[in-house]
């Protein structure tokens, strides 16, 4: 038995009242689809309540277990493998393990398929990890409960989410999920409405209103579904979100159904007790799910490079192999006939004097795994652990915590560490992502009266700009300059600016304040604006049960911050019904006392990106009819009638200066409306919405217009979308580290310029170059030409701005000149085109600052695809709204804002911070070290392979290419596994050029990595040729030191044994002692490291080489009796590494003493403590780190020096003038 329902009726309070009948309604549409025999597109049919009509073809439809995970069982291998043998160097690793099967091989099978399997595991490993985390995921989203109507039991049963069918009756308690998509039937409310969360799905906080047909709205107990049957048939699974068209045959009638009727897949029912529903898609059908992307694949730039590398080392490979084969064809044909004791006449294919050509290509098969170790096998796994343990620190950073939210930085990907520190453009969300998304109501103009005395940030940032006292503003509270004194030395634990008591509402102003503004002469005007304010909207009201205090949710918190705004000045919305909304207002007419007043709501026409605005159709208490009206004040003004222009000219001036305050603005309107005009006017609007069809949009927009006409203005209100903590601190560190910043915003150019201003990216001084349709020529075309004439004025219009933009920056020759590009939403439709995009972008990056107005979501991802392709150089996208998902996805690497907007940019991110300022520690910090430690790492990757490799090469060539090594098969197996392993990831996890602090005390260290100084060609060969140098040294020095005289005072001659291990020690000690030398950051965990590895490879050799001679054959007893009996070897230990490190040490100091890099002068100033005991020479190497720039707040400070500076030169010329003349 259902619970009892509440007394209320909610359903015909918005315009989307779908339950009323038509008869004989049909699914009319195209597109693809399958089953059920229908229209194409439209093909699905569903039996309510009828299962067993579901268990044969064309009826039988997709389950509801999902699955996200990547593999499966029996995918996991051939799938994994795939994706491990498309990186070059295992599928170069794999031909040589197979290779090593045959006789062909120089090693022992196991010493190379052993470090393959050890590296190709490791990985698959991770995968199977993270793909294990996805399942588990699944499982318990798969078993989660549900209560399903069973007819045999003639009641509703505990069943999982995955055992639910198409068909199924369902029903969904309060604040639980819906397990598929569900037709909505009834709810706890009489009228069959709920509130639904779709944060999962749009990232959007607020709550929908959904609601069931009228037909079935009594279907809400156990005894009434046993009866109960339907037939749906609607579209087929698609990833539209916002749309359904359907129908549902019910006693007898056809009864459209709309979006309105449907409850999405991992939405949530809130405040209603409990909903009845019958399942239209399942799984994988579903719209989440039919939405559901896999992320795109982004790789580092870092990571694409090493695959040249490779390839170039392969390169080297075949032509050593190549040459060493040549070689060893030759000489077996002309010289092996006269070495007989190798029986030259009875020997095998591979050394046979009568098929050199056959020779020459065996040994090239033996080659390629002889010299394979100029291929680094470990390089892939190496990074992938060190990167994991770089997330480590980036997630644990509590610089990056947000202690209100208690949100810590979250690093959802590893691939991308170093990428953050090679960061060239940043492409930002503007509300929730610079500002807070907390919306103030703050001004408003009446009747052509501006009220409202507070300060907005924008007007603090002017005011400090310009000297001024904060304090002393009109409006500003006592403490508003301490507050807006805030910094990035708090971040993390830093407390927000001081809120309003009253959220969402920091309104000053007596006259409307407390009832007085009863007293104000426009008062029957001030009275409507406010009853707007408390009926136009499509908020919720819900009561604390324990307080009795209303809250509002609203579809967005400009409007929650109006229905707030209504209840501080005396007009409270306190209650919603099927077609009513009820407000506590004061009675008027005796301008005292509280009066409950019901507004009976007819219609609501809905606000959506193209309309700009929302109506309502009132009727008063009285009787008298009323059209309500807000939205943008363009598209206010279009619908005005001459006699309600009255106060527009004042408004617009004051809507003027709502926007240079960086305000949120929108204009009141009203229409009183006769009754046989709504009555004709609602049957034009009732057939439009029981139209099923694609075009029953384009229907409904065309009858709204037919009434939102003739309007009459009432006002204007104005909402502050604060400033995030920190934000122009932020924005002037990253510009000094010289970041790009652009910002892309759905907001009008008013707005989004004035917040730029706030936040330091634009400044007076800047030229702006403003990009719009806005002009006569365009505005002419609209009037009179069709649409092929408008686009070809608009193509043309924007050509020209854009080319004599450009113009205008190239030919100034003032140095100090900064520009700012503005474009709006409609201007980028043109600009972004294939055949202007590159002039668009050739002017943009030549400005100092680019912001973008009015853009979709689409355009965000295309101007963010447009720069990244563009300029080749490294783009961040970051926002915190389900509108940004497309540019974060876009942005080579994507950054979500943890904040109020709900999860879906954080989820689509590559990571995610809490606010904005972390950005600077995130990439400053975290990028500057990652990038290098990654640079450095991979570098010294390639020189320890090459110097380990080459000597392998010299031993060949020092027996006629005969295909022998010099080392142990586990001497090689091991080598890049076990003795040097360590060491370099060590690196690669705690390398610091200079301190957390210091990164962003000198900011222009950044430029470091998006000038790629560490990971250029020059440097990767300059690593290599220091490998060249060294194995060349190594071998020269070990073998002429060995064959000159015995080794051991007993008189033996060194054998290949002895030289494969003092080669072999050396090796080890150089390439760790090379490490010591390149690190810049000292702790005991780098000495134990590198120091242990050396030991242990002693400990090895002695272990290894007490084993049974069968097993460690040329190792046995090698250490004990030969080479630490062996004074020679300890000489070559030391003499060897010392001789290698000499031209890199002097390398190394004299580019400190003559060519320093800026890190080098920092290291040398932290460490002499110049920063204590020479201040000044201090701050002017911190001045030196700081690159010229045209944002931020420093260059707001230069700027106004330099203006000063001007104005006083010109007014010495004009008193020496004055002089003179004299």
């Amino acid at each position: 038995m259902a619970q009892k329902r509440n007394g209320l009726r909610l359903s015909k309070m918005l315009s989307f009242t779908d339950c009323i009948k038509a008869q004989g309604a049909s699914v009319n549409g195209g597109g693809g689809g399958g089953g059920g025999g229908g229209a194409e597109g439209f093909s699905r049919v569903v039996f309510c309540n009828q299962l067993q009509r579901h268990t044969k073809p064309p009826y039988i439809y997709q389950s509801n277990y999902v699955s996200t995970t990547k593999y499966n069982l029996l995918s996991f291998f051939p799938k994994a493998l795939y994706e491990q043998f498309r990186r070059v160097a295992n599928l170069y690793f794999l031909l040589a393990a197979a290779i090593s099967l045959t006789p062909a091989t120089p090693y022992s099978p196991l010493s190379l398929i052993a470090p393959l399997t050890f590296v190709i595991g490791v990985s698959m490993a991770k995968e199977g990890i993270e793909d294990w985390h996805r399942f588990l995921q699944d499982k318990e989203i798969n078993a989660r409960i549900v209560m399903v109507y069973v007819s045999k039991e003639a009641q509703f049963e505990e069943t999982k989410w995955q055992d639910v069918k198409v068909g199924n009756v369902v029903r969904v308690e309060r604040d639980k999920f819906f397990p598929s998509d569900l037709l909505m039937l009834s709810s706890s409310y009489l009228d069959g409405v709920c509130y639904v969360e779709t944060m999962n799905l749009d990232g959007e906080t607020n709550l929908k209103l959904k609601k069931s047909l009228e037909c079935t709205v009594e279907c809400d107990e156990d005894a009434k579904f046993a009866s109960f049957s339907a037939e749906v048939k609607c579209e087929d699974p698609n990833p539209s979100l916002y749309t359904f068209i359907g129908n549902m045959e019910y006693g007898g009638e056809v009864l459209p159904i709309g979006p309105q009727q449907i409850l999405l897949r991992d939405s949530k029912l809130r405040n209603t007790q409990y909903v009845f529903g019958v399942a239209i898609f399942t799984g994988h059908d579903t719209k989440v799910m039919q939405n559901a992307t896999d992320a795109p694949s982004k790789r580092s730039g870092i990571e694409k490079k090493m695959d040249s590398v490779i390839y170039f080392l392969f390169n080297v490979l075949l032509l050593i192999a190549t040459g060493g084969s040549v070689v060893f064809g030759i000489r077996t044909k002309n010289d092996s006939p006269m070495w007989w004791y190798l029986q030259p006449d009875t020997t095998t294919h591979y050394y046979n004097p009568k098929k050199p050509a056959m020779v020459g290509i065996l040994h090239f098969v033996t080659a390629l795994i002889l010299y394979g170790y100029l291929i680094p096998i470990s390089l892939y796994v190496s990074i992938e652990i060190v990167k994991l343990l770089q997330v480590w620190f980036i997630n644990n950073d509590l610089k990056m915590y947000h202690d209100e939210t208690d949100k810590p930085a979250s690093a959802r990907t590893s691939n991308l560490n170093e990428e953050l520190g090679q960061v060239d453009t940043i492409l930002s969300d503007k509300t929730g992502t610079l500002t807070c998304n907390q919306m103030d109501f703050l001004k408003c103009s009446i009747a052509g009266v501006a009220y409202g005395r507070g300060v907005t940030e924008v007007e603090k940032a002017i005011a400090r700009k310009l000297g001024q006292d904060v304090s002393s503003l009109e409006g500003a509270s006592e403490d508003d300059s301490n507050n807006n004194n805030n910094n990035n030395n708090n971040k993390g634990f830093g407390k927000s600016n001081k809120q309003p008591k009253i959220k969402g509402f920091n309104f000053k102003d007596a006259r409307l304040m407390n009832g007085q503004w009863l007293k104000q002469p426009n008062s029957e005007k001030i009275e409507l604006f406010f009853r707007i304010l408390a009926i136009c909207h499509t908020s919720i009201p819900e009561r604390d049960e324990a307080t009795g205090k209303i809250s509002y949710e609203a579809e967005s918190p400009d409007e929650a911050s109006f229905v707030v705004a209504a209840r501080e000045f005396g007009f409270e919305f306190i209650k919603r019904t099927q077609n009513s909304i009820f407000v506590k207002e004061r009675n008027r007419a005796s301008g005292k006392g509280i009066v409950e007043r019901e507004y009976k709501i007819l219609n609501l026409l809905e606000f959506n990106s193209t309309r700009k605005r929302m109506s309502c159709v009132v009727r008063f208490p009285d009787g008298p009819l009323m059209l309500m009206c807000k939205g943008a004040d363009s598209i206010i003004y279009e619908r005005l009638s001459k006699i309600g222009k009255v106060y527009w000219e004042t408004t617009k001036m004051h809507l003027a200066k709502y926007g240079d305050a960086g305000l949120r603005t929108l204009a009141l309107a009203y229409r009183v409306l006769e009754e046989a005009e709504y009555a004709e006017w609602n049957d034009v609007f009732h057939t439009a919405k029981t139209t099923i069809g694609h075009d029953r949009d384009a229907l409904l927009d065309a009858a709204s217009d037919l009434i939102e006409k003739d309007l009459t203005l009432v006002g204007a209100t104005a909402v502050e979308d604060k400033l995030q903590i920190g934000v122009p601190e932020c924005i002037d560190k990253l510009a000094q580290a010289g970041l790009k910043i652009w910002v892309l915003t759905g907001d009008k150019q008013e707005t989004a310029i004035n917040i730029g201003f706030a936040c330091s990216l634009l400044r007076q001084g800047m030229k702006q170059i403003i990009i719009s349709l806005e002009n006569s020529d365009v505005k002419a075309a609209e009037e009179f030409g069709d649409k092929a004439s408008i686009a070809k004025v608009s193509v043309d219009s924007i050509t020209h701005q854009l080319a004599q933009g450009f113009e205008l920056v190239t030919k100034d020759s003032d140095e100090d000149a900064a520009y700012a590009l503005i474009i709006d939403g409609k201007a980028l439709i043109y600009a972004l085109a294939d055949d202007m995009k590159d002039l668009f972008l050739r002017l943009a990056v030549l400005c100092a600052s680019v912001v973008c107005c009015r853009v979709s979501p689409k355009q965000k991802a295309l101007i963010t695809r447009l720069v990244k392709v563009g300029t080749r150089k490294a783009t961040l996208g970051i926002g915190d709204g389900a509108n940004d998902v497309g540019m974060i996805q876009e942005a080579d690497i994507g950054i979500g804002i943890s904040g109020v907007e709900g999860m879906q940019a954080v989820m689509a991110s590559d990571f995610a911070i809490a606010q904005f300022r972390y950005l600077e520690t995130l990439l400053m910090v975290h990028g500057h070290w990652c990038y290098k430690r990654i640079s450095l790492m991979v570098c010294y990757f390639f020189y320890k392979n090459i110097t380990f490799g080459l000597t392998i090469f010299y031993y060949e060539a020092c027996t006629n290419f005969s295909g022998q090594t010099g080392y142990n098969d586990w001497y090689m197996s091991l080598f890049n596994v076990v003795f040097t392993s360590l060491p370099v990831m060590v690196l690669g996890i705690f390398e610091q050029d200079v301190a957390s602090n210091v990164c962003s005390e000198f900011p222009a260290l950044y430029q470091q990595g998006p000038h790629n100084l560490f990971f250029r060609w020059s440097r990767i060969l300059g690593w290599m040729l220091n490998g060249v140098y060294s194995s060349l040294v190594v071998f020269a020095i070990v073998t002429i030191a060995l064959k000159l005289e015995a080794y051991d005072i007993k008189g033996h001659n060194a054998g290949m044994d002895v030289l494969g291990a003092t080669m072999y020690s050396c090796i080890v000690g150089v390439v760790n002692f090379q490490l010591f030398m390149t690190l810049s950051y000292y702790t005991w965990i780098q000495h134990v490291v590198i120091w242990g590895s050396i030991s242990f490879w002693y400990v090895f050799l002695a272990v290894y080489g007490s084993l049974p001679s069968t097993f460690s054959t040329t190792a046995y007893k090698v250490l004990a009796e030969a080479l630490a009996p062996a004074p020679i070897y300890w000489l070559l230990i030391l003499l060897v590494p010392l001789t290698c490190i000499f031209p890199y040490a002097t390398f190394q100091s004299y580019r400190r003493m003559f060519r320093p890099m800026d890190h080098h002068l920092i290291q040398e100033i932290r460490h002499l403590r110049k920063h204590v005991k020479e201040p000044e020479e201090y701050k002017h190497q911190n001045k030196q780190a700081v690159r010229k720039t045209s944002i931020g707040f420093t260059a707001h400070v230069d700027a106004r020096v330099s203006l000063e500076r001007k104005a006083s030169r010109l007014s010495r010329m004009d008193t020496s003038i004055t002089n003179s003349n004299k």
